[in-house]
């Protein structure tokens, strides 16, 4: 496989780029989390950064791969879109809102759009689909863990 390097720094800057601009608009909010009630196995605040730097860096790819793939699925890339800014704006209803159910009403779609991502980046591309796997798992965690904030507070 030929690596078009500009292609795969532009995916990977997306993603990269909403998780940026999403922690621009709510700097602060991890002093205002570290004040509120949380569940059991509520990481570090410390941990959110690192691990959707991670995560970001790894949809990047996964689109590159969809985006370069024999067969490049326009839906997939568009399903992808709108799952990045379902993310984008979920930190601003949870964080700045501090609309919590509303929040995880919001992450429930987000899960079913990057399921429905991982499906359809399957299609084009095996490895992109495994690459998003662990996006839909940290979702699933961070489900559990809005719920619980919203029951407890």
């Amino acid at each position: 496989m030929n690596v078009q390097l500009k292609k795969l720094t532009t995916c990977i800057a997306i993603p990269l780029a909403v998780g940026a601009l999403s922690a621009l608009l709510t700097r602060g909010s991890m002093k205002a989390f570290a004040t509120i009630n949380q569940p059991p196995l509520s990481p570090p605040g410390w941990l959110f950064p690192v691990v959707w730097t991670i995560l970001y860096v790894l949809m990047g790819i996964a689109s590159y791969l969809v985006l370069s793939s024999p067969q490049p699925n326009s839906n997939a890339l568009t399903v992808y879109a709108i799952q990045l800014f379902f993310n984008f704006a979920w930190s601003i209803i949870f964080f700045n809102m501090k609309q919590y159910l509303f929040a995880f009403i919001w992450l429930v779609i987000l899960w079913l759009l990057i399921l429905k991502t991982i499906i359809l980046f399957y299609q084009s591309s095996k490895a992109a689909g495994y690459l998003m796997i662990p996006y839909l798992l940290w979702v699933t965690f961070a489900g559990y863990l809005n719920l619980a904030i919203y029951f407890l507070n």
